[in-house]
């Protein structure tokens, strides 16, 4: 089959890959446009577009989906299907030409945690399993009739890198999948029950600032949830600090807030138990063990 891909970041990545070593053809990426990043305001590439130009794939960033002359050239590959990981909203112009037609791979078990974030959502709601979803495309986000599920367990040590990249390699294994159903027009399409949906909303900057006032699990839950990126923090003396790596403690109580520290061990209090702060970055600077970062800044002033 031909089939043409979109995506744009990492967790795209693997899914680009396993189709490409697959005996289809991947004849094109759709990924989006480049970015001037850093100081120097180098022009970059989407982490797929880099993968597509290493593998000499043909490569579309178009500013906008709905642009005649971007969907003219779609129509150009005449691919059986389209694939799509970690990409924008598609407009029914383009997610119908396929003759096969467009599926999405999403990072929750649908219909839980449709939206921007799915995996950061799971594991701030504290959820003990999440998983992947290939679905068929539809105009109304992630509701599309369901294709392959796989369920993943979520450990204790997991944040949102960590199972980002679990999702991401194990979704490839589930894209590869729905293929083979595809290309043998066995799939068995699951309508989704809308009365289980669950919303992932976009991360914002004041999700990300720190309440104490919650309970120790809710505060550690948002903090693995947020790390290593966007990162969640509270501020101190003006200062923004980024919390990485915490653990539940019920032997330091101390009021929502409050701070104890010795020369290794750094708590915060929170509405219920405390937190012990086991990795953090002061604004500007590295991230840090909390032994190391006490021995360069003083709480106490």
């Amino acid at each position: 089959m031909k089939i043409i891909f979109m995506g744009t970041p990492d967790f795209a990545v693997p899914s680009l890959d396993v189709l490409l070593k697959s005996r289809h053809d991947v004849v094109a990426v759709v990924t989006g446009p480049d970015k001037e990043r850093g100081r120097g305001q180098k022009l970059t590439y989407t982490p797929v577009k880099e993968f597509a130009v290493k593998n000499n794939v043909p490569v579309l960033q178009p500013d906008r989906l709905k642009d005649e002359a971007f969907i003219s050239e779609l129509k150009k590959y005449n691919a059986d299907l389209f694939i799509i990981v970690a990409f924008r909203i598609l407009p029914r112009e383009v997610f119908v030409l396929p003759a096969k037609g467009s599926y999405n791979l999403h990072g929750s078990l649908l219909p839980k945690y449709r939206g921007a974030a799915p995996i950061q959502w799971a594991l701030i709601n504290g959820e003990k399993e999440t998983g992947v979803t290939t679905f068929k495309l539809e105009e109304k986000v992630d509701t599309g009739n369901i294709i392959l599920q796989e369920k993943v367990k979520i450990d204790d040590e997991d944040d949102f890198g960590i199972l980002h990249d679990k999702l991401s390699l194990i979704g490839a294994d589930v894209i590869k999948k729905t293929i083979e159903l595809i290309e043998k027009d066995n799939i068995v399409l699951q309508k989704q029950d809308d009365s289980l949906a669950s919303p992932a909303p976009k991360i914002t900057k004041e999700l990300c600032e720190i309440s104490w006032h919650k309970p120790a699990d809710a505060v550690h839950n948002l903090i693995r949830g947020l790390s290593p990126y966007p990162g969640a923090f509270f501020k101190y003396d003006d200062k923004i600090i980024k919390i990485f790596k915490t653990k539940v403690s019920s032997s330091n109580i101390l009021q929502p807030g409050e701070i104890k520290h010795d020369k290794k061990n750094l708590y915060i209090g929170c509405l219920t138990d405390s937190l012990e702060i086991l990795e953090l970055q002061l604004e500007g600077k590295k991230r840090l063990q909390a032994e190391e970062f006490l021995r360069g800044f003083n709480f106490d002033k």
